[in-house]
């Protein structure tokens, strides 16, 4: 099963299509136990991502992979190792096992200052002591996985892709991943849910990218493909991706994951494609008038 279940949901108010809020405990671990029964058996997770961390412990997730993330360093930490070990003990503490599958680097600049190779020391002691099974990054940019690649070896690299954002794709990251074969794991499958909403729902302020939409909701009805269909299948559809990070507001949109994953693909256009950053990068989105 190549889907992972993301769980920000689980600890924060997630998502420009979440009219929800926080996915409450109950419905959590609904989620959870539908995913198992669907063949998931792998979590990501952050340390930054409010209580998620001690919701899934609440629960439950022995069974699981689980892949989190640590926090900015702080800048006036002065021992990077150490800091490293206590996040990472607080972090299996709040859920409930001994180990993880994947711990990575959320803010991947930081293995680029001058500290970087002090922290990514302090990755690798903690999986030679046991404590992660993988080390690894997560990306906001793929034209930096190839310099980063070069200065550190890496087990799993999590990077944003979607039937939009394909510049994994363009900046070489997929194919050199493959080859070095490290673990790829793509999010922003559904770019926060924007590529499942109606014309009618979406934020006016994605109205400057209306030749996109209207092309992509062209392209969905000719080939007969709901949203969930095609941005899954796009995504599944990729051999060099071991994983594709799904995330969820309720039990019923996993549901339609589970059951839109399989079947066919046609090519997808050109057109599809997008390059303004102001839409690929979400952390603009906020900027957005």
């Amino acid at each position: 099963m190549k889907l992972a279940l993301g769980t920000v949901q689980f600890g924060l108010d997630y998502g420009i299509a979440n009219k929800q809020g926080q996915v409450s405990r109950e419905e959590a671990r609904s989620i959870l136990d539908c995913a198992r029964t669907g063949g998931m058996d792998t979590l990501d997770t952050a340390i930054a991502y409010g209580d998620s961390e001690g919701r899934l412990g609440e629960i439950g997730i022995s069974d699981w992979q689980v892949v989190s993330k640590l926090p900015t360093v702080p800048k006036a930490c002065g021992d990077v190792s150490q800091w490293v070990a206590d996040a990472l003990r607080s972090s299996l503490q709040r859920l409930k096992v001994k180990r993880l599958y994947g711990l990575l680097v959320h803010e991947p600049q930081q293995l680029l200052n001058k500290d970087g190779d002090k922290l990514y020391q302090a990755l690798q002691q903690q999986k030679r002591d046991g404590f992660v099974q993988h080390i690894g990054v997560s990306i906001h940019d793929p034209d930096n996985i190839q310099p980063l690649c070069i200065r550190y070896r890496f087990d799993i690299v999590q990077a944003p892709f979607n039937i939009l954002d394909r510049r994994l794709i363009d900046s070489g990251g997929l194919s050199y991943l493959a080859e070095l074969g490290v673990e790829l794991h793509t999010r922003s499958v559904f770019f926060q849910g924007l590529l499942l909403m109606t014309p009618s729902d979406r934020p006016k302020k994605f109205n400057r990218w209306a030749s996109l939409w209207s092309n992509l909701e062209k392209w969905l009805t000719d080939s007969k493909l709901t949203p969930v269909q095609a941005c899954l299948r796009y995504a599944v559809s990729f051999p060099e991706i071991n994983k594709v990070i799904i995330g969820v507001d309720s039990l019923n949109q996993l549901k339609e994951v589970l059951q839109a994953t399989a079947g066919p693909i046609p090519q997808v256009p050109q057109e599809l494609q997008a390059y303004d950053i102001d839409l690929l990068d979400t952390d603009r989105w906020a900027k957005l008038r």
